[in-house]
């Protein structure tokens, strides 16, 4: 499940029809994380626009 799709970021919405289960930085994603025991990995952000390709 992507969590993206209510995000008001337009960054993150870019990537609300992603195939991975990204999660908006907030305390419920650090929670499940330590519920799972899984390591949280965190995206820098990168978006090229139209002007830098």
């Amino acid at each position: 499940m992507n969590r993206l799709a209510e995000a008001t970021s337009p960054y993150l919405l870019q990537h609300a029809d992603n195939p991975v289960d990204w999660w908006p930085w907030c305390d419920e994603a650090f929670a499940e994380a330590k519920r799972r025991d899984v390591p949280v990995l965190i995206s820098v952000g990168y978006a090229a626009c139209h002007w830098c390709q």
